[in-house]
């Protein structure tokens, strides 16, 4: 069992910026594909971003180019930097793990990860 615990979570201004972080134990890190997902009160959890084992990455085209995902296998962790934030990125956000990485593809729906955090919370004011 893979734990995934996320941190970096707070309140911020709109236009501001945070970098949320997941952690995950277990020494197969560096062969998960990693996911970004988001739920805001009364929704559905979405997809944010994707990097795959191979560190290929995708996002949902509401973040393009505001938010970056990133790991570092060494410190089995993974990145979402969040610039230039808006009211409606307002949400939990949670880090997941699939568990059989891939080469090319990268999981963008929650039945492809195997492993989920506990969530950070992300309010911006505007």
């Amino acid at each position: 069992q893979v734990q995934l615990v996320e941190s970096g979570g707070g309140l911020v201004q709109a236009g501001g910026s945070l970098r949320l972080s997941c952690v995950a134990s277990g020494r197969m890190f560096s062969g998960y594909d990693m996911g970004w997902f988001r739920q805001a009160p009364g929704k559905e959890r979405d997809f944010v971003a994707a990097i795959n084992r191979n560190r290929f990455t995708h996002y949902v085209d509401s973040v393009k180019g505001r938010f970056t995902i990133s790991r570092d296998n060494a410190k089995n962790t993974v990145y979402l930097q969040m610039n230039s934030l808006k009211a409606e990125d307002t949400a939990v956000y949670y880090c997941a793990a699939r568990r059989d990485g891939s080469l090319y593809w990268t999981p963008r729906t929650s039945p492809e990860y195997d492993y989920w955090g506990q969530g950070t919370q992300v309010t911006v004011s505007s």
